[in-house]
């Protein structure tokens, strides 16, 4: 039940939709007194749109402009003071698995990574939320609030109101959703190979602004596709049954090979043909089997265009040699067939090839006779009588993939992959991990890195595993999920789920060991693991003071720059960010004369932050020769200790980087 206004009418707002029903295009916004965004007009288009001559202003140019973009780009360049510290007991494999989960603000996670992975992933798969006009829990205020920096920067006016304009004429406010989105996605161009492609699930609210967005930061010429994804039939809430969104698609800069995907049912054929070949089935009756198989429904005419197999148990269909133009002819000569020795049926539209064409696809004319009586030649198929016009030949094992359609009908319904796994209402609307298979498949070689900052539900971890398992292939994912809190009372909190991010790595152990256990031996070198980090403050203190700030007695506290409680492991990973290392280099602790010591990867790296490291400590690292090593700077108890520890590399491994913290 509505309550009655115990006030007058807001005549302000009801003159700005007046002015928004008659010049929709002067609307634009910005923040009032408490800095939340609202709407307003662009005077120097009204004035436009009321002279009958071209009113001066602002330099004009194409772009897409909103209040807060230049504060969004500079959010994306600057520098944060964090780390991700590894988080053991909540991970799978942690010391072998190539593949991690990040826990904290994506934007922050994304920084962090641009050392060690910038330009070495394949894929970028996410799945922001669409803009419902709801808060956003990503915070990206780093070093001074926005209003201090549009005050700075000149983006407002006297009263506050933004300078820049950004048409609203559907009645939602986009800033807020761009301000989020555009530096993640600024960011994340940075990690793609020059091959690499990012796939962004979009629905019809931000979808013109995504795509004004990534024609700025990836450049217009490699937009690729926006693929339509037909899905099942939500609510009706504007008259008509919205069954669709949309996936934008852009490419880092090269594309050196078409997005191609297996054909829809391609492994249930394979499956026949393995039974039917290995239990020798008669091939007649293995024709019958196909064609019953055809018979479901489920296979689209790219599979059920090869509907017979030859001898030889393989799948071929018989491809139209008739001229494919229908407004002309083309080449007409004699074609004899290759048993009754008379001339076959020509098309009445010409042959599809000239005859050169047609010779060499004959081959050396050996004739094939096939279970049905029929004959092959080469590539080209006869009837048994030449009155029957020949076709090609084309085998569906030579033709297993094809392009990924701008278009995919896929009623795969994800809520009841999450359910099978975690339980009913657990998480809302996850993405099916047929969807995203399709998309990885299509986009990434067996060994690819596939990143999703959008983890939610973890569909992404789910869909690389699951296709790893099916062709063997090796590819990593990198997640990144915010923890942001379930709500009270809801299904999630109650079954233990604190946050988002808890659900996404329990579906990530659950998935896993599910793949592995159907599959079996196959995937006896399946990597279902992944090693947990959170994102946290630097492990470096602030120990800078200058003489007046410290007393004598406060000495002792300020000769260690290592944050207290911080383990050597906590140190290891900031190491690995800030030398540019993968995250993923295998691990291995052991212990020295009683000290701690780390090794990441083939001796990429060896580490011992104990205290009191000893000279014996120093060289037994030191003939192993890594190719870095590190210590913690106070661990050494005077610079005479550091300096021959430095020494002592120089001599036993003069190729060693040796750094200390």
């Amino acid at each position: 039940m509505d309550k009655l206004t115990l006030h007058s009418p807001d005549l302000t707002q009801r003159n700005l939709d007046a002015l928004a029903e008659l010049f929709p295009s002067v609307m634009t916004e910005s923040r009032d007194a408490d800095g939340n965004i609202v709407r307003a007009v662009d005077f120097d288009l009204l004035r436009q749109e009321l002279a009958d001559h071209v009113v001066e202003g602002s330099q004009e140019r194409y772009q897409l402009d909103w209040p807060g973009k230049r504060a969004a780009m500079f959010a994306a360049n600057a520098p944060i003071a964090k780390t991700l510290r590894p988080a053991r007991e909540e991970s799978v494999d942690f010391d072998t698995t190539r593949n991690l989960f990040i826990e904290g603000d994506n934007l922050e996670a994304l920084k962090l990574l641009q050392e060690s992975y910038l330009g070495k992933v394949k894929l970028i798969y996410i799945d922001p939320p669409y803009n419902t006009g709801s808060d956003f829990v990503y915070n990206d205020d780093f070093a001074q609030t926005t209003a201090e920096y549009l005050a700075k920067s000149g983006q407002v006016d006297e009263q506050g109101n933004r300078l820049v304009a950004n048409t609203e004429a559907n009645g939602r406010f986009h800033s807020d959703w761009l301000d989020m989105i555009y530096p993640r996605l600024k960011l994340a161009r940075s990690l793609l190979r020059e091959d690499g492609f990012i796939f962004v699930s979009i629905g019809n609210s931000e979808q013109r602004n995504l795509r004004a967005i990534m024609d700025e930061l990836f450049g217009e010429a490699n937009f690729v596709e926006s693929i339509i994804w037909n899905k099942r039939v939500p609510k009706n809430d504007k008259g008509i049954g919205n069954i669709h969104e949309y996936i934008v698609v852009y490419r880092r800069s090269v594309m050196d090979r078409s997005l191609s995907v297996s054909k829809d049912g391609i492994e249930e054929v394979r499956e026949l043909v393995n039974r039917v070949r290995t239990t020798e089935v008669p091939v007649v009756e293995a024709n019958k089997q196909l064609r019953e198989l055809y018979r479901s429904g489920r296979f689209p005419r790219a599979i059920t265009l090869y509907n017979a197999l030859d001898s030889n148990y393989r799948v071929y269909g018989k491809i139209n040699l008739s001229w494919p133009n229908g407004n002309s002819t083309g080449p007409r000569y004699e074609v004899l067939h290759p048993v009754t020795g008379r001339p076959v049926a020509i098309p009445d539209r010409g042959w599809r090839w000239i005859e050169e064409t047609f010779r060499d696809r004959l081959g050396e004319g050996e004739v094939e006779t096939l279970p049905d009586g029929t004959y092959r030649v080469g590539q080209i198929w006869f009837d048994k009588s030449e009155t029957t016009q020949p076709s090609s030949v084309q085998y569906l094992d030579q033709l297993e993939e094809m392009l990924l359609k701008s278009i995919i009908s896929l009623k795969s319904d994800g809520g009841i992959e999450v359910e099978e796994l975690l339980g009913s209402n657990i998480f809302p609307y996850p993405k099916p991990v047929k969807l995203l298979n399709t998309f990885i498949s299509a986009a990434t070689f067996s060994d690819s890195i596939v990143v999703d900052f959008f983890a939610g539900s973890a569909t992404t971890a789910h869909a690389v595993m699951a296709l790893n398992a099916e062709d063997g292939g090796n590819r990593q994912f990198i997640l990144v999920q915010y923890p942001e809190a379930t709500p009270e009372g809801s299904t999630a909190r109650n079954a233990g789920y604190a946050t988002i991010a808890d659900i996404a790595k329990e579906r990530i152990r659950r998935a896993g060991k599910k793949i592995k256990d159907e599959a079996g031996a196959d995937a006896s070198d399946l990597d279902i693991g992944f090693r947990a980090l959170r994102i946290d403050s630097t492990n470096l203190a602030d120990v800078r003071r200058t003489p007046g700030d410290i007393q004598q007695s406060q000495l002792a506290l300020f000769t260690d720059s290592v944050t207290e409680g911080r383990s050597g492991e906590d140190l290891l990973f900031e190491v690995l960010l800030n030398w540019g290392l993968e995250l993923t280099l295998p691990m291995h602790t052991e212990t020295l004369d009683g000290k701690q010591v780390l090794t990441a990867g083939d001796n990429d790296i060896i580490a011992c932050f104990d205290d009191r490291v000893t000279p014996e400590v120093v060289r037994a690292i030191a003939e192993r020769q890594p190719l870095r090593a590190v210590f913690r700077d106070s661990g050494f108890a005077s610079d005479a200790e550091r300096i021959n520890a430095e020494q002592i590399f120089r001599e036993v491994s003069p190729v060693t980087e040796v750094k200390a913290i």
